[in-house]
């Protein structure tokens, strides 16, 4: 009687189900740990270093995408209406790239709109998303934070004085401070909606392994904001419907403040007739999601004794779209001085 093992085919080598390596020729050794890297990065894996650039890198390397820190200096890549219609290929190859689905870049390039798809913590990675979007026939433009002028303070404004041939404004928090403009300094306004969910959550402390709810609410927060910026400086200048004095509107004063900031939305680009009014980001917030995401804060309020032996501690996770507005409202900016140029 044959064996068991007897009447089993002979099926060869297997094939390993890991990718297989570099050999160590194309490795690339960073310049400051010394330690080497896969050809396919731009950064060094540990020291996160940029990495000396050779002829079979240059054709092996990909962008990795990690998102930048908080607070850290960024580049992003715009990228911009193309100027002739892409193959189903190129959008494919450019989704993978980006590492976004091929419908939502399909939703950015028919927007006809200059719109960031990547947001990077080098330029050298930027540069390369660059340059791989260029090959695939698509336009793009690599720009810092800095060049953008993200780090620029937002002045809000609390008043405003309106005449025939200039007008007034007072800052929030600046006693007495006014400047004035004329009506022909305003380049651009730029409207748009400022969204905040607040959820607050207070939980009882337990011996499970899971503390025991004791109570939730949700906020929800909407207002209108006016941008506009000037000949005379670079700062942004916000117009928030809510805090704000409409006794300019005079009788045309409404009890309702997004009605309010409205009129005088249109009374000031009424007035600054050279102004360009640029109302697109509320045609694209959605699709600025993918780079600029709305941002995140957890909150805690601390322990709370409510008894002898019963702690419990409160939570609020606050989530608003500011941040990406204001960066959406500094591309517009810096578009619009390109366009004059």
């Amino acid at each position: 009687m044959p064996k068991d093992n007897e009447n089993i085919p002979f099926l060869g080598p297997v094939e390993p189900s890991e990718p297989q390596g570099f050999p160590a020729d194309q490795m690339i050794r960073c310049e400051e740990c010394l330690r080497a890297n896969p050809p396919t990065r731009v950064s060094c894996l540990y020291c996160v270093a940029p990495l000396p650039l050779t002829e079979s890198s240059a054709r092996l390397r990909k962008p990795v995408l990690r998102p930048p820190e908080k607070h850290q200096l960024a580049y992003n890549n715009i990228l911009l209406p193309p100027a002739h219609p892409l193959t189903v290929e190129a959008i494919n190859e450019a989704a993978t790239l980006l590492r976004l689905g091929a419908n939502d870049l399909e939703k950015i390039l028919s927007q006809q709109i200059p719109t960031p798809v990547a947001r990077t913590a080098s330029r050298e990675e930027a540069e390369l998303v660059l340059v791989r979007l260029r090959d695939l026939g698509l336009n793009c433009l690599a720009l810092g934070d800095d060049e953008l002028g993200f780090g620029n303070p937002i002045k809000r404004v609390k008043s405003v004085s309106l005449e025939a041939t200039h007008f007034t404004v007072n800052q929030v928090g600046a006693a007495a401070e006014e400047t004035t403009f004329d009506w022909a300094d305003i380049v651009l306004f730029l409207p748009g909606r400022l969204f905040e969910t607040r959820l607050e959550i207070k939980e009882r402390k337990t011996r499970k392994a899971e503390n025991e709810i004791l109570d939730t609410s949700e906020f929800f927060k909407d207002e209108t904001v006016i941008d506009f910026y000037t000949t005379s400086d670079s700062f942004t200048w916000r117009i928030n419907s809510s805090g704000f004095d409409f006794s300019c509107l005079g009788k045309d004063k409404a009890l309702i403040a997004n009605e309010n900031i409205g009129k005088l939305q249109r009374s000031m680009i009424a007035r600054a007739a050279r102004a360009k009014v640029d109302e697109s980001y509320s045609r694209v917030r959605n699709l600025l999601e993918l780079a600029w995401p709305t941002q995140a804060e957890t909150q805690s309020s601390g322990w709370r004794r409510e008894r002898p032996g019963k702690l419990s501690v409160g939570m609020a996770t606050i989530k608003n779209n500011e941040t990406q507005f204001t960066r959406y409202s500094r591309l517009r900016y810096y578009l619009s001085l390109q366009s004059e140029n």
